[in-house]
């Protein structure tokens, strides 16, 4: 089973979004699990200080690194799950890593936030950094839900029809296809004949075509068609 862990300074983010639709369903129904840990309870003294001014000076707080590390051991020493670190300096997600974890066993995410968290428990803990995109968020919370959904999508039994993850986005190196339903026209703007014709070759074509269109104009770092 696909087993996520969070170490998280805001448990109650979680399971959010993904307590609901598909992923809600497929939780609810034992085909993944999640747990949100809180890195405070590893914190220090009275206060259970989880952070500390950067080394060298600057602005804000830096995570410890012996915090994290206590709070990372308690959950996921000595196991297979990848362990990521949502960084905007990381490697950008990608579907085909979606697909890759998806087939695993789960994952372990930590959630940086100030900013950011000593290098060492990077380099000490072989934390994966991932970005979900070139901007910056408050926390890692956000993103780690992102990834979390790419993921548990991809399990079987989650998607009803198991056939319409073949066709999306980023799949076959391409952006999806246009998509149209009835009306049959809509504010002066019929569906495309082709789609109505019943020809699945030519339908087939169309959208082959249009997915080429698309990602030439809107991504052709992804044209390798």
């Amino acid at each position: 089973m696909f087993v996520c862990t969070i170490l998280t300074l805001f448990p109650a983010m979680f399971p959010g979004p993904l307590g609901q639709s598909l992923a809600g369903e497929a939780l609810a129904r034992g085909l993944w699990s999640l747990e949100a840990s809180d890195i405070r309870e590893h914190g220090l003294g009275r206060h259970r200080a989880v952070d500390d001014t950067p080394a060298g000076g600057g602005p804000g707080m830096v995570m410890r690194a012996d915090v994290l590390a206590a709070s990372l051991d308690a959950v996921s020493a000595d196991e297979a799950r990848p362990r990521l670190i949502m960084s905007p300096r990381g490697k950008p997600f990608k579907q085909a890593q979606a697909r890759q974890w998806a087939a695993g066993p789960g994952l372990v995410i930590l959630c940086p936030r100030f900013e950011g968290v000593d290098e060492r428990i990077i380099e000490a803990r072989g934390l994966i950094e991932v970005s979900v995109g070139d901007y910056v968020l408050s926390g890692g919370e956000i993103a780690a839900l992102a990834v979390i959904d790419a993921c548990v999508r991809l399990i079987p039994g989650v998607m009803g029809k198991e056939a319409s993850g073949a066709e999306e986005s980023f799949e076959k190196g391409l952006l999806e296809y246009p998509h149209y339903t009835r009306p049959r026209e809509w504010e002066g703007r019929p569906i495309p004949d082709v789609l109505l014709s019943g020809d699945h070759a030519r339908i087939a074509a169309w959208r082959r075509a249009e997915a080429e269109r698309l990602t030439r104009s809107r991504r052709p770092d992804l044209t390798e068609f």
